[in-house]
């Protein structure tokens, strides 16, 4: 019962956050790369809460807007704070960014990452946000693993469901390629062991 109440207080919350249908990707040049995707994605996360008080909402954007400044910083050439990294990798279409607690061990971590999908008319971005806390992953109010389909001639971005499998939340991380299509699954078992899936990505869908 407490998970499945837990399951579904991180979905309302992800849906608080992630109300707008679908969204514009804005870039130079031949094609979007994965900085382009990411901001896109934070600047449409960005848009104001209905109810500025929600504290809900408030909360959920703290990542986010820390994100945001800190791919910011990166542009100018300024330094991020010490407490938080940052790498995009444009080459290989992929984006990690840590954020650590002070005086704890707990910390935040988001991936993005996208695929070409093989009729060459769409992308598939997918972000990962996850928290942990000595090494392990926690159950985070504000996790979510999420993907979204881009079309290459409208340039808009919508979400979608999770191609060919489904999200657990209460015992399962995920980690993005940042080399290669594939998606790593540790499920972390009540003994304190772990197992490793691979999800591969065929040009359309994951299956393990």
């Amino acid at each position: 019962m407490k998970r499945i109440t837990l399951t579904i207080l991180i979905a309302c919350c992800a849906l608080a956050l992630v109300a707008q249908p679908a969204f514009r990707v804005k870039y130079k040049g031949a094609k979007p790369n994965i900085r382009n995707f990411a901001w896109a994605y934070l600047d449409y996360l960005s848009t104001p809460c209905d109810d500025e008080e929600d504290g809900c909402c408030q909360e959920g954007m703290y990542l986010i807007d820390k994100l945001k400044q800190a791919i910011l910083n990166q542009d100018k050439g300024l330094p991020l704070d010490e407490n938080e990294t940052l790498t995009i990798d444009v080459k290989n279409g992929y984006l990690l960014y840590e954020l650590r607690y002070e005086e704890s061990q707990h910390f935040s971590r988001v991936e993005m990452c996208y695929w070409n999908e093989s009729d060459g008319k769409h992308k598939l971005f997918a972000l990962c946000r996850s928290s942990y806390s000595d090494g392990k992953p926690l159950v985070g109010q504000y996790d979510e693993f999420s993907f979204y389909r881009y079309d290459n001639a409208q340039k808009w971005m919508e979400r979608c469901d999770p191609p060919g499998f489904d999200v657990t939340y209460h015992n399962k991380s995920y980690a993005l390629p940042r080399k290669g299509k594939n998606i790593v699954v540790t499920t972390w078992n009540e003994n304190g062991t772990k197992t490793q899936q691979t999800l591969k990505w065929n040009g359309r869908r994951f299956s393990y």
